[in-house]
């Protein structure tokens, strides 16, 4: 099998500030054809930032499709103009106030390749320095430091839902444990 779809036609369901929604009928391998609902988005970067005594800087902040308050690691969209690496950066120090060094890529994630192209950019980094955060307007968040070890469990004991931020601590650990960060 070739696994390939063709697209036939699209038509624009949706377009907002960070999302496009798109309707798609597509010819599938075998001549059949199906419909397909997309969601486009710009992507985003998510950073782990560990601090001298490899404590994780985490945000907790309200997340309304959830109704509930979120532990997640500093992330965002990605802005036009910018790297996934400078759009990292950015966000650690607006969410965090912090300032990192010795950036390195833990790659990228698709979190949900069913229904969307997001794309989401991973980074570990080590804090050179830390002050007040300053979030973009509109934004209200907890800055909270826990240390690498407890945040791994938390994911493997279901405390941590956010799916970037899950792979992001365990790939973090990983490289800790095996002395590359």
């Amino acid at each position: 099998m070739l696994l390939t779809e063709k697209t036939l036609s699209t038509s624009d369901i949706f377009n907002g500030k960070i999302l496009h929604v798109i309707h798609d009928e597509v010819e599938l391998e075998d001549g059949s054809r199906s419909m397909r609902e997309v969601v486009r988005h710009p992507g985003g970067v998510c950073v782990a930032a560990l601090d001298s005594e490899d404590n994780l800087l985490f945000v907790r902040q309200f997340r309304y499709p959830y109704s509930e308050v979120v532990l997640e690691l500093p992330a965002g969209k990605l802005e036009k103009g910018s790297t996934p690496l400078e759009n990292g950066k950015r966000e650690l120090l607006e969410e965090t106030g912090a300032v990192g060094f010795n950036y390195i890529s833990l790659g990228q994630v698709y979190p949900s390749p069913g229904y969307t192209d997001e794309i989401i950019h991973l980074y570990a980094c080590r804090v050179k320095e830390q002050s007040e955060n300053r979030p973009d307007e509109g934004e209200f968040l907890n800055v909270e430091k826990i240390p690498l070890k407890k945040a791994a469990e938390m994911v493997l004991n279901n405390q941590v839902f956010d799916a970037k931020t899950q792979i992001a601590v365990l790939k973090t650990a990983m490289l800790i444990t095996s002395g590359k960060l």
